[in-house]
């Protein structure tokens, strides 16, 4: 039995006087990044001992700093350090940019000496007292406490706590399943019984959202005038009916990836990267399907199971037969919903057919169709095809073993 350091997270039922606390001392917060985007910017290297002394001297001077935390604003700039490190140190990632007031969303982090919990309330500095909505009980004290909003206007706290871990159940010896992502199931496996299909909450939303944003389209004011009481109301209903649709989505990836995790020791998951979907013609049905979303689940569930997860390069799995390995030599459009080679007369579903090829280049400790066509060549197996190119660089897949 280990430990592992997680978050919990709540609901905060925050009032009108509760609400404008955090506010204020957020806008204080995103001054302090702001100033130090333009140090950066003008060619000094704030280090965080540098923000450390300069947010003492301006403190110092400024009435409308101590009215705030100092706690928060301290964490502000550490976590903005933290970030020019790693622009240097991670590869694509670039520097910390300004925070707008209207396009960011206010978070604030609190360490353990600076906030409590005292009957049921988070206590925060300056007197402020927020109800939690206790969904669970806290497995040990908090370190600390990250205070966010998010875009239909609801608060929440993230709680930083560590909890006891027993040994994962172990699965069945020797079980496996691939995944294949697609739009008319989200999800298809090697075994039927584990599939996840495309809900489409969304779709089922658009009514409600539609009728919200000609709301918002009525009301709104010209350019640069305050929108209206009409306007925000609208607005705020159109982010709580996507918001409706995206935690259904969340929801049912979460137990879908629960089930796979559970049944199998080997998830052969295809490396399926939705971005091109948002330039096509099925951008809407994609967005619905939340490939991506499910995906990550799967992944970091396995994972923290124990799961052997094996992400496998998704380049020629729908051209590739999963009985013989021979490959089309015509890619398959879309609707073509069957899969039939020419070289052994197998025929199977499209995606299903996908699924298990995934599966067979996981298993035989490959990233990509193309090492198993090779290897298959070299040992002498009964269909001899000759590899095909490799992928570039930028879609490599890569094994994760939990």
């Amino acid at each position: 039995m280990g430990v592992e350091v997680v978050r919990y997270n709540f609901r905060l039922r925050a009032g009108s006087n509760a609400e404008r606390a955090p506010l204020d001392e957020w806008h204080r917060c995103r001054f302090l990044w702001n100033e130090a985007v333009h140090l950066q910017k003008t060619g000094a290297r704030p280090t965080s001992g540098k923000l450390s002394k300069q947010l003492t001297e301006t403190r110092r001077r400024s009435a409308w700093l101590r009215g705030g935390s100092q706690v928060a604003q301290q964490q502000t700039l550490r976590t903005y350090a933290r970030a020019l490190d790693s622009s240097f140190a991670v590869k694509g990632r670039n520097r910390p940019k300004f925070k707008s007031r209207k396009a960011t969303s206010p978070t604030l982090e609190y360490t353990r000496r600076s906030f409590r919990i005292q009957e049921g309330r988070l206590r925060l500095p300056k007197g402020v007292t927020i109800p939690v909505v206790w969904s669970r009980k806290l497995p040990s004290e908090p370190s600390s406490v990250r205070i966010t909003r998010d875009s239909v206007g609801d608060w929440y706290a993230s709680f930083v706590v560590t909890r006891s871990t027993e040994p994962p159940a172990p699965a069945p010896p020797g079980s496996a399943i691939g995944v294949d992502w697609g739009v008319t199931h989200t999800a298809t496996t090697t075994d039927e019984r584990f599939d996840l299909p495309h809900r489409g909450h969304r779709k089922r939303c658009a009514a409600e959202l539609a009728k919200a944003q000609r709301t918002m389209a009525r009301r709104r004011r010209p350019k640069g005038s305050r929108p209206s009481s009409g306007y925000r109301r609208a607005r705020k209903r159109a982010s709580q009916v996507q918001k409706k649709a995206a935690r259904r989505n969340q929801h049912e990836a979460r137990m879908w990836a629960r089930g796979v995790v559970a049944h199998h020791a080997l998830i052969a998951v295809e490396d399926f990267r939705p971005q091109f979907l948002a330039r096509s013609t099925m951008a809407r049905k994609a967005a619905d399907a939340a490939i991506g979303a499910a995906k990550r689940e799967l992944v970091e569930q396995g994972t923290r199971a124990g799961r052997k997860v094996v992400l496998v390069r998704p380049a020629y799995t729908s051209m590739t037969c999963s009985r013989c390995f021979a490959r089309a030599k015509q890619r398959l459009e879309l609707g073509e919903r069957t899969f039939r080679c020419s070289a052994c007369d197998y025929s199977a579903c499209r995606d299903r057919n996908a699924a298990r090829v995934i599966l067979a280049v996981a298993e035989r400790g490959h990233t990509g169709v193309d090492d198993v066509r090779q290897a298959d060549h070299l040992l002498g197996g009964s269909v001899a095809v000759r590899a095909g190119n490799l992928l570039p660089s930028g879609r490599r897949g890569v094994n994760t073993e939990g």
